[in-house]
């Protein structure tokens, strides 16, 4: 980067030094050309008006020119016919010269040529002076010589300016890349980049957003990780799970048909394990059914449509009424008419059923229940055993049930509220729970999609 800087400044400088010889060059030119034109104005101005085309020799020629410190002398007739040089022995025409056809015409002329018989440059004044044409010269140098003269001079600040670029480079590079070099290293410390530099504030929000974008991937990418982690465990708690709650019906009909097979019960005792037998089998059935229940939740095929709310809570509470009659518990319910949602029968039915059989059966005897249903919510609240904190989180998990004893019983394997669950995220409804260990629990369905 240093080296790159370097070499362009040396380009530029260089070739700006350049140009500037050449500009110089011509206008030095031109001035030495103008003050040429100067001085033989002044020479022209010696000669003797009076002198006849006798007297014009080459040896008065050569006499001017050395009053005039060598300069070229040359006499001319009117119409610019040759008479004599101070230098020159060619007596052809002049009258086709640029400065002779001025004189004739204007009285005097100047032009810079080459000279056709001395070969160099040289500077031409002609003047009239009545009776005949004077043309003084001198030599100047052309635009080339000029400028080869000044290539010492220019090749002298070349190397000098080889030397001031690399010091520039070696001073000014640290200065210029500081800020630059500063934004990089806190990229690379993902911090947030400021700068006072209008000129790479750009730079400096296109690199706070790919610190950004990058976070935010890496945050994606630690949430799948996690995601595949919380579903792993998942997946081994539910077949523990499953493996625990199906072991133990299938370890009490196996003892009792071995025992019936050998003939070693016989009778009343025969009759109970017979009994014993077809309710665990009833027992494993309900596992079965409540766990392709669970999974069928997810088809994406089964159609909505508008379910009248009101009469599935009125008939579950009345299908219900005998099992809290039982344990004489005291029902309280505000059941609005004609509460419609947009879901399906058995999904409704489910969610209601499992809330309200829930409270039942970890109710006290002699507890009472509430139930609310409204277009915004429905609520089920108890008096029974309560959830401890550390368990609110967990109750909604399969197979975790808050009460042990009552597991399996009427068909309960803690599946019911990861049912409940699962069908209110997939309906987008919101499912809250409060509760206080020993005083009871209360249940929310928020409809907040259905509306």
């Amino acid at each position: 980067m240093k080296k790159r800087i370097m070499w362009v400044g040396f380009l530029i400088m260089a070739i700006g030094m350049i140009v500037f010889s050449f500009v110089s060059a011509e206008v030095f030119y031109r001035a030495s050309v103008e003050n040429s034109g100067e001085f033989l104005r002044v020479y022209a101005n010696i000669f003797d008006k009076d002198l006849s085309e006798e007297q014009l020799t080459k040896e008065l020629a050569q006499e001017y020119s050395s009053r005039l410190g060598g300069a070229r002398v040359t006499f001319l007739t009117k119409d610019g016919k040759f008479l004599s040089d101070s230098e020159d022995k060619d007596e052809s025409d002049r009258s086709d010269r640029p400065e002779v056809i001025s004189a004739m015409a204007d009285g005097e002329g100047f032009s810079v040529r080459a000279s056709s018989t001395i070969g160099v440059d040289m500077a031409y004044f002609c003047k009239d002076l009545g009776s005949y044409l004077v043309r003084v010269a001198i030599p100047t140098g052309s635009f080339w010589s000029v400028y080869l003269q000044s290539m010492p001079t220019v090749l002298l600040f070349l190397v000098l300016d080889a030397l001031l670029c690399l010091l520039f480079t070696y001073f000014a590079t640290g200065y210029i890349l500081r800020p630059m070099e500063k934004i990089t290293k806190e990229a690379a410390l993902k911090k947030h980049i400021e700068t006072p530099y209008p000129e790479l504030q750009p730079i400096a929000e296109l690199m706070n957003r790919m610190n950004d974008d990058v976070a935010a991937r890496v945050k994606e990418i630690d949430e799948e990780k996690n995601l595949v982690l919380k579903a792993q465990q998942s997946k081994n708690e539910f077949i523990s799970n499953i493996t625990h709650e199906m072991n133990t019906p299938l370890t009490s009909i196996r003892g009792f048909a071995e025992l019936l097979s050998t003939g070693a019960l016989e009778g009343e005792k025969a009759k109970k394990a017979a009994q014993t037998i077809l309710t665990q089998s009833e027992r494993l059935t309900n596992l079965i059914s409540c766990i392709i229940n669970y999974n069928e939740i997810d088809s994406e095929d089964m159609q909505l449509y508008e379910v009248n709310a009101s009469r599935i809570a009125q008939e579950m509470l009345e299908n219900l009424e005998p099992a809290m009659a039982e344990r004489h518990i005291v029902l309280l319910s505000e059941i609005q008419p004609d509460v419609v949602l947009v879901s399906r029968y058995e999904r409704v039915t489910e969610i209601f059923g499992n809330l309200i059989r829930n409270a039942i059966q970890y109710n006290r005897d002699g507890g009472s229940i509430s139930v609310l249903l409204n277009k915004d919510e429905f609520t089920v609240s108890d008096t029974g055993i309560g959830i401890a904190p550390e368990n609110l989180d967990r109750i909604f998990e399969r197979f975790f049930t808050v009460d042990k004893a009552h597991n399996g019983k009427n068909g309960g394997f803690g599946l019911g509220l990861a049912v409940v669950k699962k069908l209110c995220k997939k309906s987008g409804w919101q499912l809250s729970v409060k509760s206080e260990l020993g005083r009871g629990t209360t249940f929310c369905v928020r409809f907040s999609a259905a509306e």
